[in-house]
């Protein structure tokens, strides 16, 4: 039973504060800038954004005058805690390659928060996650979206739950599987897989509902009851994929079965561009800053995302962390617009667009009044890579500092620790 004192499981326990960031260059980036403008956030969410906001007594300031305010960017496609860096093969579960269908796995289950990326995310200015499986599965698993810092437990920095459920198309399942001596070993072999598993997510979705018309029980499956959400558009469907054979394929599977679909990376997605933008469906573009690892990534090129983006579709950019650093994905939209990219479309891949294309932007992505009161006060132009992030809020809350006359004037960054903030 319940303790009607407890708190609601996945209630939010991240740290929520009031406090007014003002004289700042706002940029609210689903809105226009607004010069000397304030930000006004009341236990943890934004209240108040514009030029002539009156602050409440006892609301403390932040004054950011000649700084930028923008919000925490939006890591859509991240393995932080699940993948931790400097860990080695204790601190790897990113997949589980021992069945093709992952569909009942959860990411949640295997983010552990003190992992180092967290910390680097907020230097870089990320205060959301979409942290999901790897890419070894031609069904990974469920991902999680969750604020970079704050919570006691992963469970407390929770913003959805179920978000999307990660495939993979490519080299990667059928080179695992392969090597395996097992199906998939082939492109049409991953297809299959996904394609088997959707039919019997169908069949088992019918028969649920059957049952429970006629008030008799049924066997629960964890892994046909993820998919069977996919199919009703509860959760997205996020598509690794890189070469545009592969996307091609990933838009007839989509076509075939009709769920949600995200892809993921489409690195070579500016030869269907036309295609994609015609369907509207998004791409979270990247990483950016690899080499060309593999065949798949041959075509790999930054002005790729420029390309997509003129062509119509709607973009977000990724790090993929560890892959590339998460607190370079600031660093990646200032190459794509150097490579093409127009500047308002890098601001909007780093915020709004992966907010919307994973159903976030009730929460995050922009500053307005309603979110979440994640906010950060750069330097300057956050595009120009000579600017940091200073002040890095999550739910109000302070998180990470810039001291400029620390280190013997050199700087130095601080985060403020987990246990700093919850003790009891």
């Amino acid at each position: 039973m319940t303790n009607p004192a407890s708190p609601a499981r996945n209630q939010p326990r991240t740290t929520r504060r009031s406090v007014a960031v003002v004289n700042g260059y706002v940029v609210p980036v689903a809105a226009d800038p607004v010069e000397n403008g304030t930000v006004l956030v009341e236990d943890g969410i934004i209240t108040a954004v514009g030029a002539d906001v009156v602050v409440p007594d006892g609301v403390p300031t932040l004054d950011a005058r000649g700084r930028w305010v923008l919000p925490g960017f939006v890591e859509a496609h991240a393995h932080m805690g699940v993948m931790e860096e400097a860990e080695g093969w204790a601190g790897n579960d990113t997949n589980e390659m021992t069945d093709p269908n992952g569909a009942a796995l959860r990411a949640i289950d295997a983010i552990n928060v003190e992992d180092e990326g967290f910390r680097d995310a907020l230097v870089g200015g990320v205060t959301s996650a979409v942290v999901k499986p790897g890419s070894g599965n031609p069904i990974g698993g469920q991902t999680v979206a969750i604020k970079t810092w704050g919570g006691r437990t992963v469970d407390e920095q929770v913003i959805r739950e179920a978000v999307s459920v990660k495939s993979a198309l490519g080299e990667n399942p059928k080179r695992v599987y392969g090597d395996q001596k097992k199906t998939p070993s082939t492109r049409l072999g991953v297809a299959k897989v996904i394609r088997a598993a959707f039919v019997d997510a169908q069949n088992y979705a019918a028969k649920r509902d059957a049952a429970e018309a006629k008030g008799e029980p049924f066997d629960r499956d964890l892994a046909k009851e993820t998919l069977a959400r996919v199919l009703a558009g509860e959760l997205y469907w996020d598509q690794h994929t890189h070469r545009a054979d592969d996307i091609a394929t990933a838009l007839r599977l989509a076509d075939e079965f009709g769920y949600k679909l995200v892809v993921n990376h489409g690195t070579d997605g500016a030869a269907v561009a036309d295609v994609l933008a015609e369907r509207d469906v998004p791409v979270i573009f990247g990483p950016l800053f690899t080499s060309r690892s593999k065949i798949e990534l041959r075509n790999r090129d930054i002005a790729n995302l420029g390309a997509l983006a003129r062509a119509g579709v709607r973009v977000a950019i990724t790090t993929d962390h560890p892959v590339v650093p998460i607190n370079f994905l600031v660093h990646q939209a200032s190459l794509a617009v150097k490579e093409g990219l127009d500047r308002e479309t890098a601001l909007r891949a780093l915020t709004v667009n992966p907010a919307a294309f994973l159903g976030l932007d009730d929460r995050v992505g922009a500053l307005a009044p309603g979110l979440d009161g994640d906010v950060v006060v750069w330097s300057g132009d956050p595009l120009d890579v000579t600017s940091r992030a200073e002040h890095v809020l999550i739910t109000g809350a302070e998180v990470y500092t810039w001291d400029g006359e620390a280190n013997d004037g050199r700087g130095a960054g601080r985060v403020v620790e987990r246990g700093e903030r919850f003790r009891a």
